[in-house]
């Protein structure tokens, strides 16, 4: 069985070596993923909705931590990609799942940590301003979550966030029952609909148009793991809307290591709490990262939280470049290292399983899903 769980985390291999040619492009690997199905649905009590909404992830494990903790049983693995299913009317249902191995590989990481503050030196994040640049991609594939998080369009009706949006662990936040989506769009003025001002200097006013939330799906992970050693790693959620949002979504990737990304950099936007109103885009390098999560030094502050890192690389099947989302940013971790409180900027990484997964849950069907 120890075996079993070492090949399900081992499964981040891809099929392509990449070459070290100078006129090599950075290349999306072709990934096998394995299949995770449902196996048996359970009722639950309906939640309290009685914990308030965090935008800062505490844990007690960092980059050394995770790093050194010994893999998950087959059962373990099982568990945490069970998952909780939430839907508006208040009803609350547990999925336990199964996991089928139809690939092998393996896959290593590298890399140091070195952080000091949320804003590293000279804030490098952009607001990005003008209905020409947030109403276009990538951009308009940022949305704002009525919690005070950010998530990305991943499919006509779905939503990927962070689960402590949604649950802080022990309890379903404060408004998750009612959770609305919300997409920027032009403020007209006078009641016009489709008028176009450009005369003044200033940039047009925006404004969000809401749509609500049908159902949530939240890992089993998180809630049993209550954002500690386990838990950060599966800090991830999938919304579903009541209509289709009718913009251009990002798809989900499997997260290639570090060193395969291009210039060891990523990319996000989100609605950080310090500029209200505002989409502001980053970008930086990932300075280490374990199976599960990317350390960088992106500038951020709470609100961002659940933005989706992507990165842009060359597609070989399709023969074009691709954005493609390969993390959901968690934001702002406090760590006890060797007891000096040290702070991080996370992002949790999508691996095979996690791919498998949220795929599923996009797809509702495994075939659609095998290649990552």
């Amino acid at each position: 069985m120890a075996a079993l769980s070492t090949l399900i985390l081992l499964l981040c291999a891809a099929k392509d070596v990449m070459p070290s040619s100078p006129h090599w492009k950075p290349t999306w690997p072709s990934y096998r993923v394995p299949v995770i199905l449902p196996q048996s649905t359970l009722n639950l009590d309906k939640p309290q909705f009685d914990a308030e909404a965090r935008l800062e992830v505490v844990s007690p494990c960092g980059p050394a931590c995770h790093k050194s903790s010994p893999l998950p049983t087959y059962e373990e693995v099982k568990n945490y990609l069970s998952y909780e299913t939430l839907y508006a009317n208040g009803s609350l249902t547990e999925t336990e799942v199964g996991i089928y191995i139809l690939s092998s590989g393996g896959d290593g990481s590298r890399g140091r940590s070195r952080t000091k503050r949320q804003i590293y030196g000279y804030d490098s994040r952009f607001s990005i301003f003008g209905k020409d640049f947030l109403l276009n991609y990538p951009f308009s594939t940022s949305v704002k979550l009525s919690t005070g998080c950010t998530g990305t369009l991943v499919a006509e009706k779905h939503v990927l966030t962070a689960a402590h949006c949604i649950h802080d662990g022990k309890s379903y936040v404060k408004g998750a029952q009612k959770l609305r989506v919300g997409f920027l769009k032009p403020k007209h003025k006078d009641g016009s609909k489709g008028s176009n001002i450009t005369n003044s200097a200033m940039p047009e006013k925006m404004k969000f148009q809401w749509i609500r939330v049908k159902r949530t799906h939240v890992p089993k992970g998180w809630i049993k793991g209550n954002a500690n050693d386990i838990g950060m790693d599966y800090d991830y959620a999938l919304l579903e809307l009541k209509k289709p949002h009718k913009r251009k979504f990002m798809k989900i990737g499997v997260s290639p290591p570090a060193r395969h990304l291009p210039g060891g950099r990523i990319h996000f936007s989100g609605y950080d709490n310090d500029r209200p109103g505002n989409l502001v885009y980053r970008f930086c390098d990932v300075k280490d990262e374990t199976y599960d999560l990317l350390y960088q030094q992106c500038d951020a502050q709470p609100g961002a939280s659940g933005s989706g890192v992507y990165v842009r690389m060359w597609k070989r099947q399709n023969h074009k470049w691709e954005r493609k989302i390969i993390g959901i940013f968690s934001g702002h971790q406090w760590v006890d290292m060797n007891g000096t409180p040290q702070d991080f900027n996370v992002a949790v990484r999508i691996t095979p399983l996690k791919y498998a997964q949220i795929c599923y849950w996009i797809k509702g069907n495994y075939l659609d899903c095998r290649e990552g």
